[in-house]
């Protein structure tokens, strides 16, 4: 599928609603464990997500269509919002993330891209040359990618509890036999 403003900015302009329908009321073991050891608690990713919202997507955005491969796409560190957050109740992160996204959104869509701005290209340190309308997607695929990562961390906590049902239950990184039954 192609990259559209629309539909990104339905999907993005959702995240912060699905982190308040999901994280909020939870407690102890289901906001601060992680799915296994090393990984993110499903505060760490909305810490992530709330860190990353105002200097990264849109900011890169504009060096691309500011200065196309002349000057590299600022890096920012994964973990950096272990520094900005830590102690910072759950609600006021999420308060963060949702202003910023607002902003963003507003932001993307007042740029009106057309299609020569979504093929300009940027200079990523790591990756090379990135297209404008390839960090826009990757921008919503981010966000899929950690609502998943909470979805599996919040169901590994029954990971033993589920007994013999594991099986059927692919968010647990088990696989369904083909007949689908639960």
């Amino acid at each position: 599928m192609k990259y559209d403003v629309i539909s990104a900015t339905a999907i993005l302009g959702r995240t912060p609603a699905v982190l308040r329908a999901m994280l909020p009321g939870l407690f102890g073991v289901w906001i601060d464990a992680p799915e296994r050891e090393g990984a993110w608690s499903p505060r760490d990713v909305a810490c992530h997500l709330a860190d990353l919202e105002p200097d990264s997507w849109m900011p890169r955005l504009r060096v691309i269509l500011e200065h196309g491969t002349a000057t590299p796409i600022p890096a920012v560190p994964r973990d950096r919002f272990r520094e900005r957050y830590a102690g910072t109740p759950l609600s006021e992160v999420l308060d963060d993330f949702e202003r910023a996204r607002e902003a963003n959104l507003r932001e993307l869509r007042g740029l009106e891209l057309d299609d020569a701005a979504l093929s300009t290209a940027g200079l990523h340190a790591e990756l090379g040359e990135v297209r404008a309308s390839e960090l826009l997607a990757t921008w919503v695929v981010h966000d899929l990618t950690h609502l998943t990562q909470i979805s599996r961390t919040l169901a590994a906590q029954y990971r033993d509890a589920v007994g013999p049902f594991r099986g059927f239950l692919s968010v647990l990184g088990t696989t369904a036999p083909e007949s689908g039954r639960e």
